[in-house]
């Protein structure tokens, strides 16, 4: 009689869920589609920052800090295991994130370091380097953005009544999204200070 009982109130909130099964399903591939595209565009980041680094390195060696940092920042993110399951534990994926944030830092600081280096910024290696790196940086832009619209169309099916019932049913939890960690810093406004004479070329 229990039996029975339980088995009303699963296809009571089946019946009550409609199709919602199928939706859990398709956003949820969606989420892991829209993941591997972040993922592969980091991967390919990560693939163009040593080539950068030697390039660099060739130019400015005592920038040691510099480059060693973008190093170092590299080596953390590879050090994470990016996998689909990433998604499903907030606290590796806070990890995964803070390693891709560090690594950006890294390079925008190479990039800053490059401006007192004309000849650098002359050499066709580093320019064709640089502007695939700016074109990774757009393209995880746009692959972030479509995960993010993926992980909201997923938790609002999650936690949505009466999908709730299903989601509950079958296990399924809302995902993380990606933050902003530095929201305080860049809330505020940009100083811009035209006084200081930029530095004459080499």
């Amino acid at each position: 009689m229990r039996n029975l009982g339980v088995l009303t109130l699963i296809l009571y909130m089946l019946f009550l869920s409609g199709c919602s099964y199928n939706t859990l399903q398709s956003t949820d591939e969606q989420i892991k589609a829209s993941w591997a595209e972040v993922l592969n565009q980091y991967k390919r980041r990560a693939d163009l920052v040593p080539n950068l680094v030697n390039t660099v390195k060739g130019f400015a060696a005592q920038e040691k800090d510099v480059l060693l940092g973008v190093t170092n920042a590299r080596s953390r993110v590879g050090g994470i295991q990016a996998t689909p399951e990433l998604i499903n534990d907030p606290e590796a994926f806070a990890k995964f994130q803070s390693a891709q944030g560090e690594l950006s830092s890294a390079l925008a600081r190479l990039l800053v370091v490059t401006e007192n280096y004309p000849e650098l910024k002359s050499d066709a290696n580093f320019r064709d380097l640089q502007a695939q790196l700016e074109g990774t940086e757009n393209r995880i832009t746009v692959a972030r953005n479509r995960y993010i619209k993926a992980v909201q169309e997923y938790n609002i099916v999650v936690r949505s009544f009466p999908s709730n019932l299903t989601a509950m049913l079958f296990g399924y939890q809302t995902k993380p999204s990606f933050t902003v960690e530095n929201e305080q810093e860049i809330s505020a406004a940009p100083k811009v200070d035209f006084g200081a004479p930029s530095p004459a070329a080499k």
